[in-house]
């Protein structure tokens, strides 16, 4: 199974969309599934149901920061190539989607308040919800680059 087919299962198990995403990289990038699920827990909904940056492409810079991110604060170089590989990803995400933003992607009018108290997961949820397929789509995108990347240094 991809992890993009992973981050999908995820999302219809229940998990938000920053979850399902840095879920099916947790392995990689050597943390516990509790633990991801507990960091990527608040990020959903576009960062606590605010509907802003959309939840799978912030678990995809979660995963992302945890495989090629920096810990030293004088790391410039680190740090630009972290913030060049995000940028990438989520200009890729948003040509594929048309943007990285929640309400947009969901049609929410910005202007309207948004409850605190997620919505119940049904089928109607589903089916009126294009969250799945983005999920896939951020972690598909994070994937290939990943395998980009291991192919690049396997030819070296």
């Amino acid at each position: 199974m991809s992890r993009a087919d992973r981050a999908k299962q995820y999302f219809t198990e229940g998990y938000n969309c920053s979850q399902s995403v840095l879920l099916a990289f947790s392995d990689k990038c050597g943390i516990e599934k509790d633990t991801a699920a507990l960091i990527a827990s608040g990020f959903g909904g576009g960062m606590g149901r605010m509907r802003e940056v959309c939840g799978a492409v912030s678990g995809t810079v979660m995963a992302a920061s945890l495989l090629f991110g920096y810990d030293d604060p004088k790391a410039a170089a680190k740090k630009k190539a972290l913030y060049k590989t995000i940028q990438e990803l989520a200009e890729q995400f948003r040509k594929q989607n048309g943007s990285i933003i929640c309400r947009e992607l969901l049609g929410i009018d910005k202007k309207a308040p948004t409850p605190f108290t997620p919505e119940e997961r049904t089928n109607e949820y589903y089916k009126k919800r294009p969250c799945a397929m983005l999920v896939y789509d951020a972690a598909k995108i994070l994937e290939e680059y990943i395998t980009a990347i291991d192919d690049n240094e396997s030819d070296l």
